[in-house]
């Protein structure tokens, strides 16, 4: 099950009338040429958390983009795209549903409409310290998820698993998540999920998750009889 978001993130675009842009107090924003980027998924980082957003429109010097939940306190934020591209921007104008950023720096315009990268294009991930739980073969360790997108997780683990390994992902702050083992090196793991998220369902989930990824240094891994003594 994929979502609008994923069905069009290449990032089609065009030259965009600012007539229907709100943006009080931000009339600086229009002063370069716009254009629409439809379905253009990315995160904004402030010192809260880091929280999913769709990039609706951009110029090189702001960007207004499509929000699913009231953002965070404060006007300062990052903001990444998916090819790793990290831009300082200040908030505008929010309402809900969507909010408007001016960038610190200009951009290159280019590179942002074209999303060039690299890199192979992989969906936006979100980077957490989520205390969580895997169960597999009748065995339940604790793990901590560092990063989760539409796709997967990244969780790091004392329980030994294989590549391809069926298990249960599960915690207070997320639904139960049914996944396999795409990869592992060391105590980290790769896990593919059988269901994807839908976009905005992962946003609203992530900045219900802000709260909820705090834990004290060297206490979250248990001491398990089912770690694997031997390396890969």
């Amino acid at each position: 099950m994929t979502s609008e978001a994923e069905q069009t993130s290449e990032g089609i675009f065009g030259m965009h009338s600012p007539a229907g842009d709100p943006a009080p107090d931000g009339s600086e924003l229009r002063t370069a040429p716009r254009f629409t980027l439809l379905i253009r998924t990315a995160k904004l980082i402030s010192s809260t958390g880091e929280y999913l957003c769709i990039v609706r429109d951009a110029s090189s010097t702001g960007i207004s983009v499509r929000t699913f939940h009231s953002l965070p306190s404060g006007k300062q934020f990052t903001l990444e795209l998916p090819n790793g591209d990290q831009h300082s921007i200040e908030c505008v104008w929010e309402r809900e549903g969507a909010a408007g950023f001016r960038f610190l720096v200009p951009v290159d315009i280019d590179r942002l409409l074209h999303n060039k990268s690299r890199y192979p294009k992989r969906a936006v991930r979100l980077k957490l310290q989520l205390p969580a739980l895997i169960s597999c073969h009748g065995h339940t360790a604790g793990v901590v998820v560092h990063n989760i997108s539409q796709q997967g997780a990244q969780v790091e683990s004392a329980l030994y698993m294989a590549i391809d390994q069926k298990l249960r992902l599960e915690s207070e702050s997320l639904p139960v998540i049914q996944a396999r083992v795409r990869w592992r090196k060391g105590s980290d793991y790769g896990l593919v999920f059988d269901d994807t998220f839908q976009f905005a369902e992962l946003a609203r989930l992530a900045a219900k998750l802000q709260g909820s990824c705090h834990i004290e240094g060297g206490t979250w891994i248990p001491n398990s009889e089912f770690t694997n003594p031997q390396a890969d």
